[in-house]
C-alpha cells in the first residue's frame, strides 16, 4: 500500500499535536514531519519531501503565505492544503490563485481533512462548500461591477465552447473521470482540454485555474 506522505506546519503546539494524532490513525497516511513555522518546514523539507503540506497561515518567522510562495516556486509538485481560522473571501481566492490546492477552516471535521488530502492527490484541487461560496460571492460581485461574462471571454482569453464546458465542470468540483462520463469524452481528451485552459489562463495548476475563472467571471 502506497502511503501519502504528509507535513504539518502550525505554530500552535496543542492544535498540531491533536491534528497529528488524527492523521496518524489513518492507515495510508504517513506524517513524515511537523514544523512550528514556515522556515522550519522549509529546512526539514530539504531532507524529506512530503506529498501534501497542511499549512497554517499566521505563524512567526515565516508565515503561511510566504511559505506557500516558496513551495510553489521550489517544490511545485508538493500539494498545499491551507488549514486556518481566516475565513475572508479575499484570502481564499488569493491563495488559490497562488496555487494552493485546498483551503480548510480549523473547525472542519477530521473526515473533511482526510477527504481534502485524498482529493488533492487524485485531482489536484479540493473545493469544499466554503470555498465554493467564496467564489460565488466573488463572481456575483464581479458580474455587478463589470461587463457581462460574454464580453470577458473576448477581452481576457478566448476559450472554445468545449473548453468553457470543461472549465465549468472543473469549477463544480468534478474529477476528470466524472467529466469524461458526463460529456462523453475520453479522459485523455478531457485532460487535454484542461491543459489548454491552464495555458490560456496562464495558471500553474487546477486550483489556480479555478480561482482565475471565478475572479474573471469566466463561469
Amino acid at each position: 500500500m502506497r502511503k501519502i506522505k504528509l507535513a504539518l506546519c502550525d505554530d500552535h503546539n496543542l492544535f498540531r499535536v491533536g491534528m497529528a494524532s488524527i492523521l496518524t490513525q489513518i492507515p495510508d497516511f504517513d506524517l513524515i514531519l511537523e514544523a512550528a513555522n514556515g522556515q522550519e518546514l522549509i529546512d526539514k523539507i530539504a531532507r524529506r519531501m512530503p506529498d501534501v503540506v497542511l499549512l497554517d497561515l499566521q505563524m512567526p518567522v515565516l508565515d503561511g503565505t510566504a511559505t506557500a510562495d516558496y513551495l510553489r516556486e521550489h517544490h511545485p509538485l508538493v500539494k498545499i492544503v491551507v488549514l486556518t481560522m481566516h475565513d475572508e473571501d479575499r484570502m481564499v481566492l488569493h491563495l488559490l490563485e497562488k496555487g494552493v490546492s485546498g483551503y480548510l477552516l480549523k473547525d472542519s471535521d477530521p473526515e473533511e481533512v482526510e477527504k481534502a488530502v485524498r482529493k488533492v492527490i487524485d485531482e489536484g484541487v479540493y473545493l469544499n462548500e466554503f470555498v465554493s461560496r467564496a467564489m460565488l460571492r466573488k463572481m456575483t460581485n464581479a458580474a455587478a461591477a463589470v461587463k457581462p461574462a460574454s464580453t470577458l471571454y473576448n477581452s481576457k482569453i478566448l476559450l472554445s465552447e468545449r473548453e468553457k464546458e470543461v472549465l465549468k465542470l472543473i469549477c463544480e468540483g468534478l474529477s476528470t473521470a466524472e467529466i469524461s462520463e458526463k460529456i462523453f469524452l475520453s479522459p485523455r481528451t478531457v485532460e487535454g482540454h484542461r491543459l489548454r485552459i491552464l495555458e490560456k489562463t496562464g495558471t500553474k495548476n487546477t486550483a489556480g485555474m479555478v480561482a482565475y475563472a471565478f475572479k474573471n467571471n469566466l463561469v
